[in-house]
């Protein structure tokens, strides 16, 4: 049946109007949740070793399936791998997102980029990060903190594109020693570090100019002196930890997750820890070849910290208002390669949210025997954008600008709403 114009029209303005088109009629949702935890699994996570176990497989007869047994959760009918032991108790207050997709399968590069601005690599505008949109837009919780940490060597994937270095991070590779360039040189004692703001403050004002870029570099200086007090300087001191709970989070990478709490607490926004730093396999999550007889150990060390990150926040009452979230570049598909390990897939793969006030589910999203394609609830990565933006109280309808371009905060993402209302 053909339709005119104005028929055309009529339609779809009563369709509009009795909810049927979807889209950003509606106001966008506004969760109440305070900040995020964004944990990086660098290399790309098997789901089907992880948080959407299937049939047991076997690398030596390449029979696909996972490589490890399945347990059962708090949470009837969802299972995670034997290795999540810790978090599996745990998973009503989780929800493994097991249908999360993307086009970019072989190239780690721009599959992080997609994981860390929600969009492809452009040639003409850099677009920031998801840390960034949310420092952008939320600021520090507190005005003796930066908007955003990242715990993990700098890249341009997680910086803050066209919305410039007001929304960009303070980072650290080192738990022990804090950010780089943040403390005094031996012997600048207060008086000389007082002698020298002094100074400082006589070259601003001889300066005289309105520059944009004059103002921002004054601003970042002015935070950099603020940041470099006791007030935020000792959430670094892990030390003050009780021994057993230091313990509890577990080696390095349970070091970070502590520290993003105290990071939290001290009014830090948005936090990524990253966990491709000194991997205890030797190779991290992009298990191919023998990668993956050593992939439990990573298992059991991402299981032992966040376990105890969730616990941790729960008892102090900021596990509502922290969501933390775990994302990898994509996952790794049943089958296996000619050494036993396993290649790239991002036709489904798992990302996973917790607390932060959400409506948690234990899993949301099916995919088939395999963990490979979805058969109910698939979800883009700006869906996923979008559901830590209306998570965090950000209007993910709305347009950022690069210069007059507008550009839409998640790409045109919508939320998962069954999570948020």
């Amino acid at each position: 049946m053909k339709m005119n114009r104005r028929d055309f029209l009529t339609t779809s303005a009563a369709a509009a109007a009795s909810g049927l088109v979807t889209g950003h009629a509606a106001p966008p949702i506004r969760g109440k949740a305070e900040h995020v935890i964004s944990i990086w699994l660098g290399g790309g996570m098997g789901q089907i070793d992880t948080f959407d176990p299937k049939r047991k497989g076997d690398p030596k007869e390449k029979k696909p399936g996972s490589y490890y047994e399945a347990i059962d959760t708090a949470v009837p009918g969802v299972q995670v791998c034997e290795h999540l032991e810790r978090l599996a108790p745990l998973m009503d207050r989780v929800t493994a997102v097991r249908t999360v997709h993307h086009e970019v399968i072989d190239e780690h590069a721009a599959a992080t980029n997609r994981m860390h601005t929600g969009r492809p690599i452009s040639g003409t505008v850099t677009y920031p990060s998801l840390g960034s949109i949310v420092a952008h837009e939320r600021g520090a919780a507190s005005e003796d903190a930066p908007p955003y940490v990242l715990i993990g060597y700098p890249n341009v994937t997680r910086g803050p594109g066209f919305l410039g270095p007001r929304a960009g991070y303070l980072y650290l590779t080192e738990t022990s020693e804090g950010p780089a360039g943040l403390s005094r040189p031996d012997g600048v004692t207060d008086a000389r570090q007082a002698r020298r703001e002094e100074f400082l403050s006589v070259l601003r004002k001889n300066a005289g100019t309105n520059d944009p870029k004059i103002a921002e570099y004054k601003a970042a200086i002015d935070e950099s002196l603020r940041l470099s007090g006791p007030g935020f300087s000792g959430a670094f001191d892990l030390e003050r930890e009780p021994a057993t709970l230091r313990e509890s989070y577990g080696g390095e990478f349970g070091q970070r997750c502590l520290l993003s709490r105290r990071l939290v607490e001290r009014g830090v926004r948005f936090i990524e820890v990253s966990h491709n730093l000194n991997f205890l396999n030797g190779i991290g999550w992009d298990v191919h070849h023998e990668g993956i007889l050593d992939q439990y150990k990573l298992i059991r060390e991402l299981d032992s910290a966040v376990s105890t990150l969730i616990t941790d926040l729960e008892s102090r009452q900021l596990l509502d208002k922290t969501l933390i979230v775990i994302t990898t570049e994509f996952g790794r598909p049943a089958g296996f390669d000619a050494r036993g390990g396993r290649a790239h897939q991002g036709t489904s793969f798992s990302c996973v949210l917790a607390g932060g006030g959400l409506k948690h589910t234990g899993a949301f999203g099916v995919t088939d025997e395999m963990a490979k394609e979805t058969l109910e609830n698939p979800v883009s990565v700006p869906n996923f954008f979008a559901t830590i933006c209306a998570a965090v109280g950000i209007d993910y309808t709305k347009n950022l600008y690069d210069g007059d371009r507008p550009v839409p905060i998640t790409d045109r993402g919508e939320p998962l709403r069954k999570l948020l209302i």
